[in-house]
């Protein structure tokens, strides 16, 4: 199949591209702009609110991954229009793209779907309007909700690169390894599903896929582990692996809670729902197998793909 993704430039899209690539189909990336180091696939310039730039993606090709979105929990709560109008409209064109063409689609939702911010109500709306546009239009779209995705190439956010969005998995290894006390909201007690990034594109293309066939499932796919971590306990775990490689041992920090979120909150999947599209949830990456493969890679990369920053003068820790 020649399938179009939307936001195909970015962290999780580039490995759908190579999973595509791998399967032998052609991954054509759409974007609203070209990425310098961008993959070696075709690429469509466009922006998913405009209507006419996602029919055309759709005509020219036999499925679409719908991954483009404006991101961020706090960072979209004061300024709520940009996701909105990006994710609701994005989301609606990409639906009727679909529909007028009869093809395939999957659509990535958030693993906190629940929670009142910006981000997660905006792409939860979406979520919603898939499950109508299955019922009453036709469409043949799988809802694909994604916990935590970790691994090679994330983007760090400031000081250490230029991310608007501060991710878990950069944001501690980066401090990890230039010698900074790693923060955590709220001490990390939430507990927090994370996934690696690879088993994600696997989830997404087989979810397409599994459309192309003429299967929809009626529940929404999740995609994470079975077993819950708290973030404090994710933290540790990269601490540990940092000094594994050399590196001095640094305190946790704790900090209040981000707007958007809650204390002790749970995000997490059902990976038994993974056999809907024809994968087996034990063979998911084991956490402490994909993050040091992670904390390797942002070693190797010191420099290049991120800025280490001089260490700060040390606070208590908790």
């Amino acid at each position: 199949m020649r399938v179009g993704i939307t936001g195909g430039s970015g962290f999780i899209g580039s490995y759908v591209c190579e999973e595509l690539a791998h399967r032998g189909h052609e991954p054509v990336i759409f974007d609203h702009r070209r990425r310098a180091g961008a993959q070696p696939y075709e690429i469509m310039l466009g922006d998913i609110r405009d209507a006419t730039a996602m029919t055309e993606l759709a005509a020219h090709c036999d499925g679409i991954i719908h991954l483009a979105a404006v991101l961020g929990t706090q960072e979209t709560i004061r300024r709520p229009q940009p996701a909105a109008e990006t994710n609701l409209t994005g989301g609606l064109n990409f639906l009727e793209a679909v529909a007028q063409y009869e093809l395939p689609g999957v659509y990535i939702c958030v693993g906190n779907h629940w929670m009142n911010n910006s981000y997660s109500i905006s792409k939860t709306a979406v979520e919603r309007f898939v499950h109508m546009y299955n019922a009453y239009r036709g469409t043949r779209v799988v809802n694909v909700r994604v916990v935590n995705a970790y691994g090679p190439r994330q983007v760090a956010a400031a000081p250490f690169g230029a991310g608007k969005v501060r991710k878990l998995t950069p944001a501690v290894i980066c401090r990890a390894l230039s010698g900074w006390p790693v923060e955590l909201y709220g001490g990390g007690v939430q507990r927090s599903d994370m996934v690696w990034v690879g088993d994600v594109a696997r989830a997404l293309v087989s979810a397409l896929e599994t459309s192309a066939r003429g299967e929809v499932p009626e529940a929404v796919v999740e995609v994470g582990p079975a077993q819950s971590h708290s973030v404090r306990s994710i933290a540790e775990l990269i601490i540990d692996q940092c000094v594994e490689l050399g590196h001095p041992r640094v305190p946790v920090l704790s900090l209040p809670m981000r707007p958007g979120e809650e204390p002790g909150a749970t995000v997490s999947a059902d990976p038994t729902t993974l056999t809907a599209i024809g994968i087996d949830p034990e063979s998911l990456r084991p956490l402490a197998e994909g993050m040091r493969d992670t904390v390797e890679w942002f070693a190797e990369t010191r420099g290049s793909h991120w800025l280490p920053q001089p260490a700060p003068v040390s606070s208590a820790t908790v």
